[in-house]
This record gives C-alpha cells, sequence and structure tokens, in this order.
C-alpha cells in the first residue's frame, strides 16, 4: 500500500507520503471489502437486483463507494494536504482502493492493463 501510493500521480507530478496515508488507505480497503462481503451476504436466497439506469447492482455499490469521495481542491490544498494529512486525496480514496479489488473489475469488466486494475502480484489485500 506504501509503495501503490508513493507511485500514484495525483497531478502536476504530486505523489502521496505512502507511509502517512497507509492505516488510512489500508481501512478504506478493508471497509469496501468488509462491506462488499456483507452486501453480498444479505443477497443469499434472492433473485439478483435488477439493473437500474444500466448499471448492476454490484456496479452501483462500487459507485456508491466511489460517491463518498468526489470533490476537488485548489492546487494550495492539494499540496497541504499531500504533505500533512493522513488521510488520501479523496480520489485516490476511490481510486486507489478499488484498483486493488478483483469484485471491483469483475463488475466492470476491467482487465489486466486498464487503469483500474492493479498487476495481481501487488494488488494490496488485508485478509
Amino acid at each position: 500500500m506504501i509503495d501503490q501510493f508513493n507511485t500514484l500521480d495525483v497531478g502536476d507530478n504530486l505523489r502521496h507520503n505512502g507511509r502517512l496515508v497507509v492505516g488510512e488507505a489500508l481501512g478504506d480497503l478493508g471497509g469496501v471489502g468488509i462491506a462488499y462481503k456483507a452486501y453480498k451476504r444479505s443477497l443469499r436466497g434472492q433473485a439478483a437486483p435488477p439493473a437500474i439506469d444500466g448499471y448492476t447492482a454490484d456496479q452501483r455499490f462500487f459507485l456508491a463507494f466511489a460517491r463518498v469521495w468526489g470533490s476537488q481542491y485548489r492546487p494550495e490544498a492539494l499540496r497541504m494536504q499531500l504533505q500533512t494529512n493522513p488521510h488520501p486525496v479523496s480520489r485516490f480514496r476511490a481510486n486507489g482502493t478499488l484498483m486493488n479489488i478483483p469484485e471491483f473489475h469483475d463488475a466492470f469488466g476491467c482487465k489486466p492493463g486498464d487503469a483500474m486494475v492493479r498487476p495481481p502480484e501487488k494488488q494490496c489485500k488485508l485478509w
């Protein structure tokens, strides 16, 4: 996780300090993983939920997670957050997390080499 966040370009060739954000990044990864398992468990024995507006239920789950982190930063605020805040920049709380989740890749038909797919040997896992 540290290496991943050290190498993610957030724009203007700026990067996170992986050691600073590792705790929160792991929390995001673990939290969305547990939430997805709970969501799937809640559907056991039921028909798959229908698509809505062209999105499957699994896609809507991951979209809801990502939408929580929608925000924008002024350049000065972005630089300050990267230097001092133990939380990853909002966009990467979503993207950086989902890059590591095979269920996300399956839901959206992502393939190896796509921007949102880290190579399997580099995907971060908690449990």
